[in-house]
Order: C-alpha cells, then structure tokens, then sequence
C-alpha cells in the first residue's frame, strides 16, 4: 500500500468517525486540536489500524501519534502495509 492509500483510509475512517469532511484531514492535521477527537475517537482509530493492517500498536505509541502524518508513518514503518499490497 502506498502512503496515499493509507492517509485516504485514516481519513475517511475519521471523517465518518467525528462528521466532518473529509478535506479537514490532511498529513499535518492534529487529531486533538484539529479535530478535537476525544480518546475513544483515537481509540477506535487504532484499532481500525490494527484490523486492516494487522499493526501492533501500544498504549505509549498510540500517545506519541499526533497527526495524521504520524499515524500514516507508524503503519508504513511497520512494514505490514508493504507485504499487504494494495488489497488490503
């Protein structure tokens, strides 16, 4: 999978998540104070990650996630999404 597919999967998941449009979500944008997402609206994201991309996320790295870019990173640098394809 490649960058663009998996920020264009975080962002829909969030725009269905927090009703908002899908163009507030970009690379930079910040899940608190962009969005103002609330733990269980984080929670779920993680867990939408670890379903289609089967990563393992931990309490401290899912802290440490605070854009969209980051989350995006996490997942490419797990090396799952590669091996994945782009039928995840």
């Amino acid at each position: 999978m490649t960058r663009e597919e998996i920020l264009t999967l975080i962002r829909n998941h969030l725009a269905d998540e927090l009703a908002i449009e899908p163009a507030r979500v970009q690379a930079e944008t910040r899940f608190r104070e962009d969005l103002e997402a609330d733990s269980l609206d984080l929670y779920t994201l993680v867990q939408e990650l670890e379903d289609t991309y089967g990563v393992q996320m931990s309490d401290e790295q899912a802290a440490g996630i605070l854009t969209v870019g980051q989350a995006v990173d996490f997942v490419l640098s797990s090396g799952v999404a590669a091996d994945r394809g782009s039928g995840a």
